[in-house]
């Protein structure tokens, strides 16, 4: 695959739709395009984007269950950047598809020409972000909050801790705390690099640990606690997880030092 080819991903719920996509991309040449994985239902489209790295998504629009603009909101909401292209029989989706920015919006039964257009696009959006110093196919820039009537982009370099709190998670910055609606594995699976797990409710930011230390308590006995810089809280580090705790500290002190050495 050249350097300029696009890897792409299929999301149909028909096999016969998905075949004629592959024919299709096969035939493309400016630019090329390899299909790198296949679902036939939008929810796992955020599965399928952590197990192959993607520069393009086709996307069909109506699948059972959830729809492929549902699919692409939810990946607006957890700040993955992948340009979308929607796939659909149904030309009054297009509306809906350009609300979640989507880089293009094609009509069954497909035509060579569009396709290559829409992935000429795609191929444009990369090249601009490789320009502005992203990192990946998937850069992962802000986080897309919905509160009291308003929408707000958080940037993801803003965010210290993520907790899950019932069906929402809180995410915790140096002046504010915002609540996200999605849960805490799919953040976790979409910024793995970004933050790390420090028990089944708390992700924290990689770059913002500063200390572990062990704490007594009373009636719970010893257990780890985290300190983040920015923030007044000690946070629980389940035991399970202390040994990876201990080796992203010691990772991010260029591996000299114990942590809590630095309370």
């Amino acid at each position: 695959m050249s350097a300029e080819a696009l890897r792409v991903l299929l999301v149909d719920d028909e096999p016969l739709a998905r075949a004629r996509l592959r024919s299709l991309l096969a035939a493309c040449t400016d630019p090329a395009a390899q299909v790198v994985g296949e679902a036939a239902h939008a929810g796992q489209l955020a599965d399928l984007l952590t197990q192959a790295q993607a520069d393009c998504v086709l996307l069909d629009v109506q699948m059972p269950g959830q729809t492929g603009v549902q699919a692409a909101q939810r990946l607006r909401t957890l700040g993955v950047q992948v340009p979308v292209v929607f796939v659909t029989a149904h030309a009054e989706h297009a509306l809906a598809a350009f609300e979640v920015d989507a880089a293009d919006y094609l009509t069954k039964p497909v035509r060579q020409d569009r396709l290559q257009a829409a992935l000429q696009k795609v191929l444009r959006t990369r090249r601009g972000a490789q320009a502005g110093g992203l990192d990946g196919p998937l850069a992962q820039t802000d986080l897309v909050i919905h509160e009291r009537g308003r929408m707000l982009r958080l940037a993801l370099s803003e965010v210290l801790v993520l907790k899950a709190e019932l069906k929402y998670v809180t995410v915790h910055t140096v002046t504010n705390t915002h609540l996200l609606d999605v849960s805490l594995s799919e953040l976790e699976t979409g910024h793995a690099a970004m933050f790390l797990r420090i028990n089944r409710n708390l992700l924290v930011a990689r770059r913002a640990i500063r200390a572990i230390e062990r704490h007594a308590y009373e009636e719970e006995g010893e257990g780890w606690m985290l300190k983040v810089e920015g923030l007044d809280e000690w946070w629980p580090v389940s035991r399970r997880q202390v040994p990876t705790v201990r080796a992203a500290f010691q990772a991010l002190a260029g591996g000299g030092g114990r942590p809590g050495d630095a309370a």
